[in-house]
């Protein structure tokens, strides 16, 4: 389809970003990922995602030569309004997206990296926000989103500085979930998104709601919700099933419903 290539297989899908020689986040790259999205969305056969990059890099950022086609600053701040709800929507989407990160996330790469639930990344990956290098900013969020894995000083300190970390320094941040040799990563995140895949999409579904509430609204607010969400869920065929299976010592076979 493009720069991208999807497929699914044992409820996994596989978003792969190949747009050499280094994935640049275009306007076609994100129109082509925001249709991917739409199908996947409504494909029952797809439980979990992982995207990942072609060739060297996950993403080294945006597509800095689409840049000097726009003149307006206005025009600038629809584009990053754009990415912005492209990303928003990556960490509303009801399937748990899995971003699988070698070579480099930079940029509108981490951006979007960030944007996923889960991050797997190689050791020696490098990922930072380096705009300020060009005289810019992050546009896609970065800004908000960096601080909440690695606090605000660090974050200052990446921004400032336009300096990478690295996939072990992410990994002891909280940015990275887990970091691995390159050779066993995607592996590795195959494994995870397997074992998420065999969950109740509907309990998944709710606890990103759930994990995203935290985020945006305070401590008793995102209780409350839980408590409400645990009632919707609990009188599911899929809890019926996952208690079923539970005492019968097996292992559940969840529909969605």
């Amino acid at each position: 389809m493009g720069f991208l290539t999807y497929s699914v297989e044992e409820r996994v899908a596989v978003i792969t970003v190949n747009k050499p020689p280094a994935n640049a986040l275009s306007s076609q790259v994100l129109q082509e990922l925001s249709t991917l999205l739409d199908d996947l969305e409504v494909n029952d056969d797809a439980r979990a995602v992982i995207l990942k990059g072609e060739g060297r890099f996950f993403s080294a950022g945006a597509d800095i030569k689409e840049f000097t086609s726009i003149e307006s600053g206005g025009e600038f701040s629809k584009l990053a309004a754009r990415g912005q709800e492209l990303f928003e929507r990556i960490e509303q989407f009801p399937k748990p997206v899995i971003a699988v990160i070698h070579g480099a996330a930079l940029g509108g790469g981490l951006e979007l990296a960030m944007s996923c639930h889960i991050r797997l990344v190689s050791e020696t990956a490098k990922l930072g926000l380096p705009e300020l290098q060009l005289g810019l900013v992050p546009g896609f969020a970065g800004s908000q989103r960096l601080p909440r894995y690695v606090g605000s000083a660090k974050a200052a300190e990446m921004l400032f500085t336009s300096e990478p970390i690295t996939g072990v320094e992410a990994a002891a941040l909280g940015l990275a979930n887990h970091a691995y040799k390159e050779e066993e990563l995607f592996q590795k995140a195959n494994e995870l998104a397997s074992k998420i895949a065999k969950k109740s999409p509907i309990a998944l579904k709710t606890a990103i709601t759930l994990i995203n509430y935290s985020k945006h609204e305070n401590y008793y607010k995102g209780v409350e919700k839980e408590a409400e969400s645990f009632g919707t869920v609990f009188v599911s065929e899929d809890a019926k099933e996952g208690i079923a299976a539970f005492i019968e010592k097996r292992e559940p076979q969840f529909k969605g419903k």
